[in-house]
């Protein structure tokens, strides 16, 4: 076998190539940026051609940069969820990549939060939200007939990237299971869902494992630099595989991953749906499912605090040439568990678990004339971990027994977040030293796909040591009295998001 492979992550920011050997050893990556347009609050949308181009320029300039064209044994890819993209029959595109966050369906969705949306639920793992595809096709069927009655396929940004590559148009089943469309049990498009959009399966790409592998580049082999022979797998969603890049896949261990957004996951064997649709299941593999809950605020809420609360801190940092995340989290560090009494609800993009309400808004309670910037920052920081806490407390419902907690992404290079997240969750919490978990899920995947790991339970071997974070049984208390405020909270203020969003 060649001795490099590669894990093409496409997120909702950016799209990462990043280098590894075949042993696993991180070597390089490469990262290419690109803007998601909201001209409003509803509208999350992307450039599928802008993404596509740094795609291949990410992998081009990683190939070319290592000088590794020829000992690439494959690529292996990672994408983000619930994206969705209208072609026609000619394959021209109708709309853009309409992504996971945009909320123009909120309406639609609102009106599927009932039984009829809970049995669809219960068959496709896929909760009732703005999120999901199928709750965005009904919203286009209804809002726009005249491009819907064009509609010759539908793919997502992964699809649409791989088919450049490929020439084919194949949906994973991990993707295909998040998109509220795919029956859990027999991993084909659902009848009643394509009924309900008067769809047939020609219009949906085809269903295949994770782990098919394609022998070959079949198109567009000089846009890489990698030659003809690599193989290509198709890999699954981003989430499911930050899960196999930690090792996150024994019963009992849960996932952590704090990006833009997060999320928390566990794997167990069969399909498993959640009576109160507070969770997801997705595929991993043939005999795996992923089951969890995602959240639209992760980082993306410390980005918020630096650009509209912190100049002070982004002006030290410039002056002193340091991070200015990390100036601001000296600064929370100064500041004692429960930010002297404040609470922050993060709600600042709708949110998806625990509330499954895109109309849901952030608030800031308990502010006196005592508290200072620094007590804001500390409280965005809990704030972000507690909603995460609450979610883990539905997933815990539909667990036997929690072994480990594993956190990765962007937060796990802040010591101070990390022991956050200890004391809040009361439980030890660990951070393997692997690198872009997801990319690096991607290629344990391809190796498993491959025959190289005859068992998923092989990955531990590849994924570094980790550090262990032990949390303070005093401030654990102490979160714990914060939590059933913060969740009382939330309920009293949920009534009043409906009447927000009409006064906005």
């Amino acid at each position: 076998m060649k001795q490099y492979m590669i894990g093409l992550d496409i997120g909702t920011t950016a799209v990462k190539a990043v280098l590894f050997t075949t042993q696993g050893g991180y070597i390089d990556k490469e990262t290419q940026h690109y803007p998601l347009h909201t001209p409003d609050v509803y509208t999350a949308e992307q450039d599928p051609d802008e993404i596509l181009m740094k795609s291949m320029r990410a992998l081009n300039n990683l190939v070319e940069r290592n000088a590794c064209g020829d000992e690439i044994a494959f690529v292996s890819c990672s994408a983000a969820m619930h994206s969705i993209i209208l072609l026609d029959h000619s394959g021209e595109r109708l709309t853009e990549c309409i992504t996971w966050a945009d909320r123009r369906s909120e309406d639609m969705a609102e009106k599927w939060d009932d039984a009829k949306g809970l049995a669809i639920y219960r068959r496709t793992g896929t909760p009732i939200h703005p999120m999901s595809p199928f709750i965005k096709l009904l919203h286009f069927k209804e809002k726009a007939p005249e491009i819907y009655s064009q509609i010759g396929k539908i793919v997502g940004i992964k699809e649409y990237v791989l088919h450049h590559l490929t020439g084919m148009y194949e949906v994973d089943k991990s993707i295909a299971s998040s998109m509220g469309m795919m029956d859990l049990d027999t991993s084909q498009w659902d009848s009643e869902v394509l009924e309900l959009l008067d769809l047939t399966p020609k219009q949906l790409p085809d269903i295949v494992s994770t782990t098919k592998v394609h022998q070959s580049i079949g198109r567009n082999l000089g846009q890489t630099g990698l030659a003809k022979d690599t193989k290509i797998i198709l890999g699954a969603s981003d989430g499911v595989l930050a899960n196999l890049g930690v090792n996150a896949i024994q019963e009992g261990d849960v996932a952590i991953t704090i990006g833009t957004s997060g999320a928390i996951r566990t794997v167990i064997t069969e399909p498993r749906t959640d009576p109160k649709m507070r969770t997801f299941c997705y595929h991993l593999t043939e005999n795996r499912y992923v089951i969890g809950g995602p959240v639209n605020n992760g980082g993306v809420i410390l980005r918020w605090i630096r650009d509209e609360l912190c100049q002070e801190e982004v002006g030290k940092a410039d002056a002193y040439n340091e991070d200015p995340y990390e100036v601001m989290t000296r600064a929370a560090d100064s500041v004692s568990p429960g930010s002297n009494g404040l609470i922050f609800h993060p709600y600042l993009a709708g949110e998806r678990a625990p509330l499954w309400n895109a109309k849901a808004v952030g608030s800031f309670y308990g502010l006196t004339l005592s508290h200072e910037r620094s007590h804001m920052i500390r409280a965005a920081l809990e704030g972000v971990v507690y909603n995460l806490y609450s979610v883990y407390l539905a997933l815990r419902e539909q667990m036997n027994e929690v072994k480990s907690i594993k956190a990765s992404g962007g937060f796990a290079r802040s010591e101070m977040w990390k022991q956050l997240m200890a004391d809040v969750f009361g439980e030890q919490l660990t951070v393997p030293k692997s690198y872009e978990s997801s990319a690096f899920g991607a290629c344990l995947l391809g190796l498993y796909a491959l025959g190289e790991i005859r068992d998923l339970n092989e990955v531990a071997d590849f994924v570094g040591e980790s550090d262990a974070y032990i949390p303070d049984e005093k401030v654990y208390l102490k979160y714990q009295e914060i939590m059933s405020v913060y969740i009382e909270l939330g309920r009293a203020l949920e009534p009043f998001y409906d009447r927000m969003d009409e006064i906005r």
